[in-house]
């Protein structure tokens, strides 16, 4: 049948009409959708929240023993709609960019953090009917699932974005981390060998106590005993308050400038959008679509807006106050 064929045209629109339906339900506009959309989406929330439920559930041994048919059903029927949806989704990742071929689009989409978190869902399963797998790891490796909600939260999207622009960063943190940790577990083995053979026999035995002291965690399992030791020790303790706070004040750095940024772009949408002296319709919805996917609550919209308006409207009436005439100031 050629291409020209009416009878083959006919089935290629019906082919990406349906791929685009399936597109728009499983990847609405606004995270959850409506109708269709929004059922299938809040069951896959609510199937991912069951499965990480009873992983929970599973660990105790009596309730596993005496309901194991029951969360074997359910493992397979979430699988069977995990793998449903992984393999919609390589099927409709060409509808997200229609100007890229479609197979490059299904690859790129294949190697997206959320494609790849998909298929960690539902591999485990299918890898433990080919090879041998402890089960127990299997149950336990189930809870990852819970990252699928990444999809659909706005919060974990601004979590991972701020993990992706500052791995530089974390990277350095903790590079730093590790030669504190080679050098004073090296000093705790300088300075307690002697004294604690057990504990501080060797420098991979002295990380221990050098990683619990780095991290201000301080378990008191093993502490020095010498008074070199324990002044040494007390230094230690003191750059571990530092140590600990790195991780920390990197991702709250970028934690807020993630979210100015955010800010800062929704307020250059109202600047747009405000060029012409209004706001029609399909700005407004366009802005509420950047809302909802950025996170911003509704409240802090409505201010950024107010804000926007009024700088405009200082921009264009303006009086002057010698005279008394109005102008407009850029």
């Amino acid at each position: 049948m050629s291409d020209s064929d009416p009878q083959a045209m006919t089935d290629e629109n019906r082919q990406t009409t349906l791929r685009h339906r399936v597109w728009l339900i499983l990847d609405p506009p606004d995270g959850i959708g409506r109708g269709w959309a929004m059922l299938v989406n809040l069951g896959l929330i609510v199937l991912i929240v069951l499965n990480v439920i009873a992983v929970l559930l599973e660990s105790v041994a009596s309730l596993h023993q005496q309901y194991r048919a029951a969360f074997n059903l359910f493992e397979v029927v979430s699988v069977f709609v995990f793998t449903v949806e992984y393999l919609l989704r390589i099927w409709i990742a060409p509808e997200a960019h229609p100007q890229m071929p479609q197979g490059q689009a299904r690859r790129n989409w294949a190697r997206s953090p959320m494609a790849i978190i998909d298929l960690i869902a539902i591999l485990p399963s299918y890898l433990a009917m080919f090879v041998p797998f402890d089960l127990r790891l299997l149950r336990v490796l189930r809870v990852l699932r819970i990252f699928k909600l990444t999809r659909y939260s706005s919060a974990m999207t601004l979590l991972r974005d701020v993990f992706r622009e500052e791995a530089g960063s974390f990277f350095a943190g903790f590079f730093i981390l590790f030669i504190l940790l080679i050098l004073v577990s090296t000093g705790a083995y300088l300075v307690e060998h002697k004294a604690q053979p057990d504990a501080f026999g060797s420098i991979p035995h002295a990380m221990w106590w050098a990683m619990v002291t780095l991290t201000t965690v301080g378990y008191g399992d093993v502490t020095p005993i010498t008074p070199l030791g324990r002044v040494f020790g007390g230094l230690v303790t003191v750059l571990g308050i530092g140590v600990a706070a790195l991780p920390a004040g990197i991702l709250a750095s970028g934690l807020n400038d993630h979210l100015h940024r955010r800010r800062d772009n929704l307020r250059n949408q109202f600047r747009r959008a405000l060029e012409d002296g209004r706001i029609d319709l399909h700005e407004a919805a366009h802005i509420e679509k950047a809302r909802k996917e950025m996170g911003i609550s509704y409240e802090i919209a409505s201010g950024i807006r107010e804000e926007v308006l009024q700088r405009e409207r200082d921009r264009r009436d303006c009086t002057c106050p010698n005279c008394g005439a109005q102008f407009t100031r850029d």
